[in-house]
């Protein structure tokens, strides 16, 4: 196979480029209505998005944010933690990134990475990720209670999906920069990533419910969370027919999902 090949799995989709891109321009021109509305109000909007590496994270932020002010956008992705991190509050360095009043972020990863790359990885001690389970339910009510709206997406690909993924990055040399040892074990840990994201839906979906999307075709998705999350928020000027999500691409979380194969397993 060679590197300039467009057939890929990873590359197909059942949108064509012109219909993706006409969607994905009227579905901006509603999220900058979103925008317009939240900074006369002062509402505080976060989204945070995890899933497996390569579920497609990085392009569906980039295509929210395109044609938003910067001033009151921010897209937070926190690296390693020092030494400091470590020794403080778990959610500490989380805390410090919460949107202000008129502000909208988007976590790119969140404090979930304890339910996921750390227990499985081995980066956290089991008595660690355990009160983490046990507190994050408080720690979000204690975000929605100060008037924060809160927005959770798992993005779900199948392991076919994401070998063919990471294969294309090793491949690209612009994308170069996300391949990781991370990366190189996602494949080979996939039953144990699926476990620990099993648990983190069970127990973390109390106080503010999970939404997962079938993340395999990246346009379809992409257009499918913007439709959610602004079918989420009240705006002026809402166009109610163009921002209605497919319930099969982004869905609640429930077990009969996980059981159906709604969920990859």
């Amino acid at each position: 196979m060679t590197a300039g090949r467009k057939d890929t799995l990873a590359e197909k989709s059942i949108l064509s480029r012109e219909e993706y891109e006409e969607s994905l321009h009227l579905l901006q021109i509603e999220l900058v209505k979103l925008q317009n509305h939240f900074l006369c109000c002062n509402d505080r909007i976060l989204v945070v998005f995890e899933g497996r590496d390569a579920s497609g994270k990085d392009g569906t932020i980039k295509r929210i944010v395109e044609h938003l002010s910067p001033r009151e956008t921010r897209v937070v992705a926190l690296g390693k933690p020092s030494d400091r991190d470590r020794g403080s509050w778990y959610f500490r360095r989380y805390t410090a990134e919460l949107p202000s009043a008129g502000e909208f972020t988007l976590f790119n990863r969140s404090w979930y990475n304890r339910a996921g790359v750390e227990h499985v990885m081995g980066f956290c001690t089991d008595a660690e990720y355990d009160e983490f389970m046990s507190s994050v339910p408080e720690f979000e009510g204690m975000l929605v209670r100060s008037g924060i709206r809160l927005i959770k997406y798992y993005l779900d690909i199948s392991k076919e999906e994401q070998k063919a993924r990471l294969e294309s990055r090793r491949r690209d040399p612009l994308k170069q920069w996300k391949v990781s040892p991370i990366d190189e074990q996602a494949v080979s840990l996939w039953k144990k990533y699926s476990k620990a994201r099993n648990a983190m839906f069970e127990r973390t979906s109390s106080v503010v419910p999970w939404n997962v999307v079938r993340a395999d075709d990246k346009r379809v998705a992409r257009l499918n969370v913007i439709r959610d999350l602004l079918s989420r928020l009240h705006y002026a000027y809402k166009d109610s027919e163009l921002i209605r999500p497919n319930p099969d691409v982004v869905f609640p979380y429930a077990e009969e999902h996980l059981l159906s194969g709604a969920i990859a397993k």
